[in-house]
């Protein structure tokens, strides 16, 4: 996108003279509170004319935080579990046991990967089978020493190649939803990426649903609608519109019940204050469920679910 090639190189020369003044050149406090200036006007007025398919690709942006850059700023002491007990231990899913602030929880999410090595390791983020069975055997500990448990996603959507359908794929998204719905503990899910398909679905039926102000959240990519209804991915941005799957409007449509403020210019451009951000979003969430009675709270995340899609005609 040419806005965030503008906005990364002016953010690239603030952060180069923010050094230079902490190192005693205060000569350039001017002309870094002018680059400052700049900044914060061009983001509003870039940021204000988006276009879903502009959030589409800001989603996507590859230096944009992932899971385990949360799970490092977030948390302490992450001890991360592996494997499904059943075939392998899937990477593109992280799972295990951490501290948010001096409160023991649990931290499930994908993880795409930074260089090319890590993406394929991780499968660019879209878990097979055996992911989601670990993530299920990992929530189902957390029930058992009763941590609440914090998801994040962000995936194109679950694997869909051969080896994955062997292994049942589709049953293990299934169980997965099944669990997440009856877990008597408080679960808090945050799109901050891509969420794509039921692979995203997945780690998300949660008591709050979080989501970051440039993520996607659908049932299907742009690209693919768009080859679907129009019968070519060029019209992706058409799709992009009609899908619905920015923050602002699924908040409208209640499927998610917060949106989390991101920087200006997106999350990737000021990582150290999209951690603060949603630190303060995940603080919050937490304290407005923690106190529920258990059978309240599962009670309450069915009815949450049931009432999407409903509508009533005037």
């Amino acid at each position: 996108m040419d806005i965030n090639q503008e906005l990364q190189s002016l953010q690239d020369q603030i952060e180069i003279l923010r050094e230079r003044v902490k190192k005693g050149e205060h000569h350039l406090i001017n002309e870094l509170a002018k680059l400052r200036r700049r900044f914060k006007k061009l983001s509003k007025e870039k940021m204000a004319s988006l276009t879903a398919w502009d959030r589409v690709q800001l989603a996507r942006h590859p230096k944009r935080p992932h899971t385990i850059d949360y799970i490092n700023n977030l948390f302490t002491d992450f001890i991360e579990l592996h494997g499904d007990r059943r075939f392998a231990d899937d990477k593109a899913i992280i799972a295990g046991f951490a501290n948010f602030e001096g409160k023991p929880v649990c931290v499930i999410g994908h993880e795409k990967g930074r260089d090319t090595k890590e993406k394929i390791e991780r499968n660019f983020g879209m878990p097979h089978p055996e992911g989601y069975r670990k993530a299920i055997r990992v929530m189902k500990l957390a029930e058992k020493f009763k941590r609440p448990i914090f998801t994040f996603i962000d995936t194109p959507g679950a694997y869909p190649g051969i080896g994955a359908e062997e292994r049942g794929q589709s049953q293990a998204i299934a169980e997965s939803l099944m669990v997440m719905g009856s877990l008597k503990i408080p679960i808090i899910a945050t799109v901050i990426g891509e969420g794509g398909s039921g692979g995203a679905l997945a780690l998300g039926v949660a008591d709050k649903i979080l989501m970051l102000e440039n993520a996607i959240y659908s049932v299907i990519s742009p690209e693919g609608c768009a080859a679907i209804l129009f019968k070519s991915a060029e019209s992706a941005p058409i799709a992009a519109e009609s899908l619905k799957i920015t923050a602002q409007d699924l908040k409208e449509l209640g499927i998610i019940d917060c949106i989390v403020r991101e920087p200006l210019g997106g999350a990737h451009l000021q990582p150290k204050k999209m951690y603060r951000l949603l630190r303060r979003a995940l603080r919050n969430s937490l304290k407005e469920i923690i106190n529920i009675n258990l059978d309240e709270l599962v009670e309450l995340r069915h009815r949450k679910f049931y009432s999407m899609g409903r509508f009533t005609e005037k």
